[in-house]
């Protein structure tokens, strides 16, 4: 006889059915979604461990929106999560920080009710050193009537418009992690049976963290209440016990380190990028959302970042992101810097 438990193995299409379930009005139109982000996720997850054996190390040669330099791998992850979504009928339009605009819905497949905004491969730049990259994405209704194509309007909501975000992390393990609302739970990729597994269910944050992520190259480039957060969170001015510091360059790798083990993120503006680096859309918002639904919190440095309404598709900002009280500690002490 074989007894179920609470130790039972889930698989990601089984709690989303779950999850589903518990709200009789749903369409199952998101749950489609989410099953074809972790399909696409298995096949970029396939490309980054076969990197080192395959021709797609190294820069495509070209630029992306942002006029950073591509690299190859960044050109297939933005492919494999294109064609994997625009023909499941669920989504209006798309948005990629590799591309200009919006990602139409090919004819003939019909649109849906709703808009993926999403990073392909964040951190990409580190594939060629063997340092765990990421991909991050956000899911909004559209607020547009009908059922065409997609427009700006759709694009261009708050954080609070999400009604799903997450990201993979392809890593020692590739983990998905992701929310609908309902807290943030991660699902390891067993590689044996190609499935993602629940591995950690409803993720809490600590409320103080041990962790500061942040790229202090930039100092001479901060602005004087900047400086006087960092020399805080390190214990410099005898305010606190210092936080170790942690950085990766990836922001995926950074934030669930200490999404898992309490911490902050920060990318401040500074005098070289006065609106900030980060993505708001597709970088910034989907992680806020994660992060506040396991207990942290996220701003800009004077706003609730989920608060922002987006005016451009490529819109950047400050990030600081983490550990509730040690996200309040930014918000407080920077206020001189509004």
């Amino acid at each position: 006889m074989i007894f179920h438990s609470d130790t039972s193995i889930v698989t990601i299409d089984r709690f989303i059915i779950e999850q589903e379930a518990k709200f009789p009005e749903a369409t199952g139109e998101l749950s489609g979604i989410l099953y074809d982000l972790a399909v696409a996720a298995k096949m970029i997850s396939s490309k980054v461990r076969r990197a080192g054996l395959i021709d797609i190390l190294g820069g495509a040669g070209s630029e992306n929106v942002q006029g950073e330099h591509q690299q190859k791998l960044d050109v297939i992850a933005n492919a494999i999560i294109t064609k994997a979504m625009d023909h499941g009928g669920r989504l209006c339009a798309m948005a990629s920080e590799e591309e200009t605009g919006i990602i139409e819905i090919p004819p003939p497949f019909k649109c849906g009710k709703y808009v993926l905004l999403f990073d392909p491969l964040d951190g990409s730049s580190n594939i060629d050193v063997n340092v765990p990259v990421g991909t991050i994405f956000s899911v909004m209704r559209r607020v547009t009537p009908g059922t065409g194509q997609g427009t700006m309007e759709d694009m261009l909501q708050p954080g609070l418009a999400q009604v799903a975000a997450g990201y993979i992390i392809y890593g020692s393990s590739t983990m998905m992690v992701y929310t609908t609302g309902h807290g943030a739970h991660g699902f390891t990729l067993d590689p044996s049976i190609g499935e993602f597994l629940l591995s950690h269910p409803d993720i809490r944050t600590p409320a103080s963290g041990k962790y500061l992520s942040v790229n202090d190259s930039y100092e001479r480039h901060w602005s004087e209440p900047v400086r006087a957060l960092m020399r805080r969170y390190r214990g410099l001015d005898n305010h606190r016990e210092a936080m170790n510091v942690r950085y990766v360059g990836s922001l995926v790798a950074d934030f669930h380190r200490n999404l898992l083990g309490g911490g902050i993120f920060v990318y401040p503006a500074n005098t070289q990028s006065p609106t900030g680096k980060l993505r708001l859309l597709y970088e910034c918002n989907p992680l806020a959302f994660i992060v506040e639904q396991a207990g942290g919190a996220a701003t800009n440095g004077s706003h609730r970042l989920m608060e922002v309404v987006p005016t451009d598709l490529h819109q950047r900002s400050p990030l600081y992101l983490g550990s509730s009280r040690d996200v309040a500690i930014a918000v407080q002490m920077l206020e001189d810097d509004r």
